[in-house]
Parts: structure tokens; C-alpha cells; sequence
């Protein structure tokens, strides 16, 4: 649907500088963007490359101005940015729909508004709520809950008792319950403890493809609403994970470790079990944490410890081969004088 300059400015509450009544057809990156196009400039490079493009108009944050372009001024380019895309790639609206090869109980609950994809597998007295979307392969074990405009992506697995809430979005290929990795040695043998518990998943989360949330031991692991999880991320069982976080690719959090609020994992980092995790805390990529950390603490390194502290390793670890230089010279004059 076409748009116009004046539209897309009201639609991100932005000030127009240039011509208001601007056809918009489409967002494009200012390398591929073509007449009719909106893109968008965070830096002066990309706002240079943007006003050498075809591009119609540009979404921008700042002061700048430009003798060519019709601009779109916002507070902050990026938040802009991710509220006009739905406007020219919006997401196909999925209603009421059930496909004849999906297996669905007459004990499950399902809602008159929520689609089921082809071979959806739905156990018993599970409940899917207004708007929720199983798009296909999905398999659901007895008495889980999938909450309003929730989307399952193809080839998610829900175990048992798994429940999520509103607005959440499981990318492909996620298993949401499964096992804990949980085995007492005996005999000469690993033998199995039963994982009889459950995951609690908030509203708004979105958890990336081929991440697995294990259910707890007994009780729940949960992941608390609004928190984004990359792809190829494990929780391992009883994890309790605090509201609005950030978990980047290929982490893993060993069992019982309780993290926090606005908590950011960078990528590969790794969590011992039964830590504590306070608020706001930030560990960057490939880090090993292996104590608790206290509200606020940013730590990096294997094994992990405060930013201040290991920056301070690091530059002295740098210093190394000059020190060792100077000591060899000194060993040397010492020599000589005997």
C-alpha cells in the first residue's frame, strides 16, 4: 500500500523538511533504494550514502538537513526505523483456520480465532488462546497453554505443561520443556532424575531458532516478559530469568542460576549453576561466570570477573613481554658482575 511523507511522519510523530505529499512505495537500504523508496541514516556515512541514493526520502535523527532529499526528522533514526517496516512488510494475518491433517483432541481448548498449520500435533487440554498461530509441524504435549497473538514458528515442540504467554514468538525449531540434564552417579552408572517440572514462559518474549528451555527438575523454569533470546541458546532446568533481558547466540545457563531484570548475556557466554545474577548486569561475549555478581556489574573473561579488574590483567598480561626483556637484561648485568 502506497504512502505518502506526511503519513510516515505521523506514523512516527517526525517533522517533515522537504515536500510532505512525497509518494512512498517502499524501505530499502540506501545501496539498493530506488525512486519511490524511503530509507533511513544513523551516521554521516550513511546519510551521505543515502543522499547520493535514488531514494525518495530519509528517515534521520540530528540536525541534519539536505538540499536534495526530503527529510523525516526524528528523535532516534532506529526506534523510527522499526516502526515503519510492519508498514511495507507486514506479517500475513492468520484467522480461524484449522488444516485438515492437523490433530486436535476435543478436550483442547481452541480458540475460534487461532490458526493451525498442517501437522500440528495438539495434546490434551491444551488451551490456544485468541489469534495464536501454530504455523506448522507444531507438536504440543498435554495441558500446554499458548497465550493470545503468540506465534509458533514451524517445528516447535512444547513438552507438557509448557505455558506462554501473550504476544510471544518462538522461531523455528525451538523446544520449549524438555529434559533437564539431571543424573546422580551410582554403581558405576549415570542414573536418570525424573524431570518433573515445567516452563513458565512471560508475555512479549521472543526466543530465536534452535533454542531449547529445559523444564525444571521440580518446579518451573522461567523466562520473565519482554526478555529477546537469540538463537541457538539453552536454559537449563529451574532457570529463572528475569523481565526484559537480553540473551545473544550460542549462550548456555547451567540449572538453578536466578538472573535479574534488563540482564545482557553476550554471545557464547556461559553460566555456572545455582549462581545469582542481580539487575542490570552485563557480561560480555564469551565470558565464563562462575560467582554471583551484584546489581549493575558489568564483568568479562574466562573465568569472569568485574570489567575494571580484568582490563587492568589484560594491559599488565601486554606488559609482559617487555618486563620479561628488562629481567633477562638484568639477569645478564648480574652475571657479568660476579
Amino acid at each position: 500500500m502506497p504512502h505518502t511523507v506526511a503519513d510516515i511522519a505521523r506514523h512516527v510523530h517526525g517533522e517533515i523538511l522537504g515536500d510532505s505529499t512525497t509518494p512512498i512505495n517502499g524501505f530499502a537500504p540506501a545501496d539498493s533504494a530506488k525512486r519511490g523508496d524511503l530509507t533511513f541514516a544513523e551516521t554521516d556515512a550513511y546519510f551521505a550514502a543515502a543522499e547520493a541514493s535514488a531514494a525518495s526520502a530519509i528517515l534521520v535523527a540530528g540536525d541534519r538537513t539536505s538540499a536534495t532529499k526530503t527529510l523525516i526528522r526524528v528523535k532516534n533514526a532506529r526506534l523510527a526505523f522499526a516502526k515503519v517496516l510492519p508498514l511495507f512488510f507486514a506479517e500475513p494475518v492468520l484467522e480461524g483456520q484449522r488444516h485438515p491433517t492437523a490433530v486436535i483432541p476435543n478436550s483442547a481448548s481452541v480458540d475460534e480465532t487461532a490458526y493451525i498449520g498442517p501437522h500440528c500435533v495438539i495434546g490434551e487440554h491444551c488451551r490456544i488462546e485468541a489469534r495464536a498461530v501454530l504455523l506448522g509441524g507444531n507438536h504440543l504435549g498435554h495441558n500446554c497453554v499458548v497465550g493470545e497473538d503468540t506465534k509458533l514458528f514451524p517445528n516447535v515442540v512444547l513438552y507438557a505443561r509448557t505455558q506462554v504467554g501473550k504476544r510471544v514468538r518462538l522461531h523455528a525449531g525451538c523446544v520449549i520443556g524438555s529434559d533437564g540434564f539431571g543424573y546422580v552417579f551410582d554403581s558405576g552408572v549415570h542414573q536418570k532424575v525424573l524431570q518433573v517440572g515445567h516452563v513458565i514462559i512471560g508475555d512479549d518474549v521472543e526466543i530465536g531458532a534452535n533454542s531449547t528451555v529445559d523444564r525444571g527438575a521440580i518446579g518451573a523454569t522461567v523466562i520473565g516478559k519482554g526478555t529477546k533470546i537469540d538463537n541457538l541458546v539453552q536454559f537449563g532446568h529451574n532457570v529463572q530469568f528475569g523481565e526484559h533481558g537480553i540473551v545473544v547466540s550460542q549462550t548456555g545457563i547451567a540449572g538453578s542460576t536466578k538472573l535479574g531484570n534488563y540482564v545482557v548475556l553476550g554471545g557464547q557466554v556461559g553460566l555456572a549453576g545455582h549462581l545469582k545474577i542481580g539487575n542490570q548486569v552485563t557480561i560480555a561475549a564469551q565470558s565464563g561466570v562462575m560467582h554471583d555478581i551484584l546489581d549493575g556489574e558489568k564483568w568479562f573473561g574466562s573465568p569472569a570477573q568485574p570489567d575494571r579488574q580484568m582490563k587492568r590483567q589484560l594491559l599488565a598480561a601486554q606488559r609482559l613481554p617487555e618486563l620479561l626483556r628488562r629481567v633477562k637484561e638484568l639477569e645478564r648485568q648480574l652475571a657479568a658482575q660476579k
